[in-house]
């Protein structure tokens, strides 16, 4: 029996199909990276943000309507 009519008929397919595994691996690999990097960057603003409402609310109260000798 001859295997090279086989081998050549199944090879193409077989390649085909390991460039598309090897280009799904790349792209599902960087939504993974992409996503955790989002999520620390989104877990810096959120702290950057309660910084900023803890100095807000630490800091002297303004008041909303001055009266003339709280004015310099």
């Amino acid at each position: 029996m001859n295997w090279h009519p086989l081998v050549a008929g199944i090879a193409p397919s077989i390649g085909v199909g390991l460039v598309f595994w090897y280009a799904m691996r790349g792209i599902l690999r960087a939504d993974r990276n992409e996503r955790a990097a989002l999520a620390i960057a989104d877990a810096a603003y959120d702290a950057e943000q309660a910084a900023a409402k803890a100095r807000q609310s630490g800091s002297v109260p303004v008041a909303e309507n001055p009266s003339p000798a709280d004015t310099p």
